[in-house]
């Protein structure tokens, strides 16, 4: 079984206590010394999924892996994911900024995105990005203009709409006709006759296209390829260039409850590598550099929140619901399109009598709910509350919403812990408040 297949990490087990543990370090003791709420990740579950990767696409000759990063992105994950020979996709000067920090060697990052600004487009040119896909006309000649200034030529892909539809949630779907991002094909001559034209000092390495995120369907990534593919053909004929790379994004979804099935990541590997090679054939080109971009499926499963159980409340002839010390301002994906989870109570295994509740967060938002009707071992006040799979895309879209404190997030490998992101202070929730002196 592939890790993204997994709810819990590689390493979860009850321990001689009765409590759950991961990564050899008891999820109590966490809770008690790190306080909560309280992210964890698993050093060895996210190590593993990144080779699963590398080994499944290990049977092309030219393929380079790529972090999504914007699902989770710190200097210590960044830093683990580079030493397992990782490059990053990175969407923003702030990404760029952690990466570089990280000790990451800036040839392997792609900056992606719909709307770089100015400042983040000179920060990549400065810092030595490996290439800049871009989104669209606006964006090529600004980047032009300025890799110019600086004598520079940048190389880029070209970010395309392949017309892709996926069965996921209509926010996380980026490669249908009608989307914000990238070219859309029928616009995709001008531009490439502008950069052989004009705009001299870019130099067009390839095609980039994503197709959307927490995607079970395998026929969508062998269609994507072959639209590439056509496309670079059909360039090939008609400016007599042959493109020699194409990124054909991520979106490999994980298992975030029973209901869930994903593809494992050799049988995604196995659907790209099978397009490439017949589409390469049947148009007679030369095997492209691959480059591929997970997110989600490389950190999700690694990672879990701990939350303390405060109050409950029994509606009459209704749901029973209890609350915890976190909610959407850490974990705003059930609030914003339904996402479901799956917890267990972490300090509890001997007991056996399960209750059917729903789990609201502490927030001043109706919508505040993590996990509705899920069957948990008695849960009281002062209980410990695992929710699994949460790695991505909690503390990267996490906020300060009611001026609660971000949770620290640590990591835990062979029965040891370490801190990667420090819990958020009172005096830094307001360092960049500012009373001016008239009031």
């Amino acid at each position: 079984m592939s890790i993204n297949q997994n709810i819990k990490p590689i390493t979860t087990k009850v321990n001689e206590k009765g409590n759950l543990e991961i990564g050899g370090c008891d999820l109590i003791e966490l809770a008690d010394k790190y306080s909560t709420p309280l992210y964890v990740v698993d050093e060895a579950t996210l190590r593993g999924i990144a080779r699963e990767y590398k080994k499944a696409f290990s049977k092309l000759e030219n393929v380079k892996m790529t972090f999504a990063s914007k699902a989770l992105m710190t200097s210590a994950i960044a830093k683990i994911l580079s030493q397992e020979g990782f490059g990053f996709d990175v969407v923003s000067g702030g990404e760029i900024f952690t990466v570089k920090n990280a000790g990451v060697d800036m040839k392997n990052t792609t900056f992606n995105g719909n709307n770089k600004t100015p400042d983040e487009i000179n920060m990549a040119l400065e810092l030595g990005v490996g290439r800049i896909s871009v989104d669209n006309f606006l964006e090529l000649a600004l980047l032009n203009e300025m890799a110019k200034s600086k004598n520079i030529v940048q190389k880029i892909l070209l970010r395309i709409t392949p017309g892709i539809e996926c069965h996921t949630h209509e926010y996380i779907q980026t490669g249908h006709l009608d989307s914000k991002f990238g070219f859309d094909l029928t616009q995709l001559d001008e531009a490439i006759e502008l950069i052989l034209d004009e705009y001299k000092n870019l130099e067009l390495m390839g095609l980039h296209a994503h197709i959307g995120s927490q995607i079970f369907e395998t026929q969508v990534y062998y269609d994507e390829i072959g639209v590439i593919l056509k496309e670079i053909k059909r360039i090939k004929d008609k400016f007599n260039i042959e493109l020699k790379e194409i990124n054909a994004g991520g979106g490999l979804g994980v298992t975030y409850t029973d209901e869930d099935c994903p593809p494992s990541v050799e049988t995604i590997a196995n659907v790209i590598i099978d397009s490439i090679e017949k589409h390469c054939s049947e148009y007679n080109l030369k095997k492209p550099v691959l480059y591929i971009e997970p997110g989600r499926s490389i950190v999700a499963t690694a990672g879990v929140s701990l939350y303390t159980v405060g109050s409950s409340k029994q509606v009459p002839n209704g749901r029973k619901y209890i609350a915890v010390d976190g909610g959407m301002a850490d974990n705003p994906r059930p609030s914003m399109y339904g996402a479901k989870y799956y917890a267990q109570i972490a300090n509890k295994k001997e007991e056996n009598e399960m209750k059917k509740v729903t789990v609201a967060g502490r927030f001043c938002e109706s919508g505040d709910i993590l996990i509705k009707d899920i069957e948990l071992n008695n849960p009281q006040e002062g209980d410990i509350l695992c929710v699994y799979n949460t790695g991505a895309y909690g503390y990267s879209m996490s906020s300060n919403y009611n001026c609660v404190l971000k949770p620290a997030m640590v990591l835990v490998n062979s029965a040891q812990s370490d801190i990667i992101i420090k819990r958020q202070t009172y005096d830094q929730l307001i360092q960049n408040d500012v009373i001016p002196d008239r009031i």
